[in-house]
């Protein structure tokens, strides 16, 4: 394998492909992103400076996006004026370094990958969480955007083949990647959200893989999950739970608590959310507990996972990142907020979904206003209240009314203070 491969200590991004239904990987990808955003707002500024050594290897997979200057935009500025919009995304895709532990999910021909260790079959970006930190009053945001979202995509070109993939009208959001890398990605996730505001649009981003989940919750000592009823699931890991007891969940055992989903609530897809977003909170309180901020080894092995894990934006550099995590490492608990895209059913395809028009608009209205979201638990179903041209029945908010200070609104997800446990009754 590559000197490249070694060095960089890559993780596998692995494909579930015995599911036809939503699969799996788009909740765990997820709880990546959320993992990584919480690393580079909680323990990064520390870290990054320490291993100052890896910034080479950071900058090495870099990729430039679309209608940005090559000049770095002032930090300061961001932070201080409109906030700092981050996307961060899960790949699907095998790597040489780990593909024994997905068993027949990876090819175990080593042809099947390239120099850098990663196999050459495009990937799907099974994760896309935008991660908004707002100008003072601070407060965070990640919002995950389901794999399975039909939306209209525009035109992109693989910056690896030259091959252009044309817009559509009716697309899957995790086929992007495959079109035109990263800045696919980022160009269709700022079409859904910049027409609210364009400051919303994306300022940095970067690609993860789905093996960081094991590595960033062994580098903090694990996470502590409650859960309400016993999970026993045996195609996760054989993962078994005791309800009534609050788990340490480390390793592997982690990754199938990700994975759950037989065993929890109605046994579907979308039924595990909340149960996920349980770990999300638990990690975000890990890593902005005293146990990791004032613990110098633990913030180093964080940073080097994290730095490991990540094929960032070209304008995302380690210097960039540590003011990042300066500008939102004082944000309350109760102003980290997970929430879920809101979503409703696609009346062409029962195993996708379609944006939720009005929900969305309230959400990033509020969210580029800086006022407070109040995110409601989600039940694992989806607003069915979406017509066959994938509007709500109520009209979209009049975005030219300016909404009142201090509104708060309502969306599905959790803060990072809510302490509930999974799996409840």
């Amino acid at each position: 394998m590559s000197e490249t491969s070694q060095r960089r200590g890559r993780r596998t991004v692995a494909r579930h492909g015995e599911l036809s239904a939503p699969s799996p990987l788009s909740r765990l990808l997820r709880v990546v992103g959320i993992a990584m955003a919480c690393v580079m707002v909680a323990g990064l500024g520390v870290g990054v400076y320490a291993y100052w050594d890896l910034s080479s290897a950071f900058a090495a997979n870099s990729v430039e996006l679309e209608g940005q200057e090559s000049t770095p935009p002032d930090i300061g500025e961001l932070v201080g004026e409109k906030g700092v919009d981050l996307l961060l995304t899960g790949i699907d895709i095998c790597e040489w370094d780990t593909h024994e532990r997905y068993g027949d999910r990876c090819p175990s021909n080593p042809a099947a990958y390239g120099e850098d260790g990663r196999q050459l079959q495009a990937g799907l970006n099974d994760v896309n969480l935008l991660v908004h930190i707002s100008p003072e009053p601070r407060k965070i945001t990640a919002i995950a955007f389901p794999r399975d979202l039909m939306v209209a995509t525009p035109e992109c070109t693989d910056p690896n083949t030259g091959n252009v993939t044309y817009e559509s009208s009716y697309n899957m959001i995790n086929n992007t990647y495959a079109a035109g890398g990263l800045a696919c990605v980022a160009k269709t996730i700022d079409t859904l959200t910049t027409k609210y505001d364009p400051e919303l649009a994306i300022d940095y981003a970067a690609t993860i893989t789905w093996d960081g989940v094991i590595e960033i919750t062994n580098a903090i000592g694990g996470v502590e999950v409650c859960v309400a009823q016993t999970i026993d699931d045996v195609e996760a890991g054989n993962l078994y739970l005791e309800g009534g007891q609050t788990h340490n969940l480390q390793g592997e055992q982690a990754l199938a608590f990700l994975r759950a989903r037989k065993a929890i609530a109605d046994g579907s897809d979308l039924g595990r959310i909340s149960n996920q977003q349980v770990y999300m909170s638990g990690l975000a309180r890990k890593l902005m507990s005293d146990e990791v901020l004032t613990n110098p080894s633990t913030l180093l092995s964080l940073a080097r996972t994290t730095v490991t894990n990540v094929d960032p934006s070209a304008q995302l550099t380690p210097v960039t990142l540590v003011q990042i995590a300066m500008a939102a490492k004082d944000v309350p608990l109760s102003d980290i907020v997970f929430l879920q895209y809101p979503i409703g059913a696609d009346p062409n395809n029962s195993n996708r979904v379609v944006p939720n028009e009005t929900a969305a608009a309230e959400m990033f209205e509020a969210i580029a206003a800086n006022r407070s979201l109040a995110p409601q638990s989600t039940d694992g179903t989806i607003d069915d209240s979406i017509d066959a041209s994938g509007e709500t029945e109520t009209p979209a908010p009049d975005a030219t009314e300016t909404p009142e200070a201090g509104t708060e609104v309502l969306a599905p997800g959790r803060t990072a203070l809510d302490e509930s446990c999974a799996n409840p009754e």
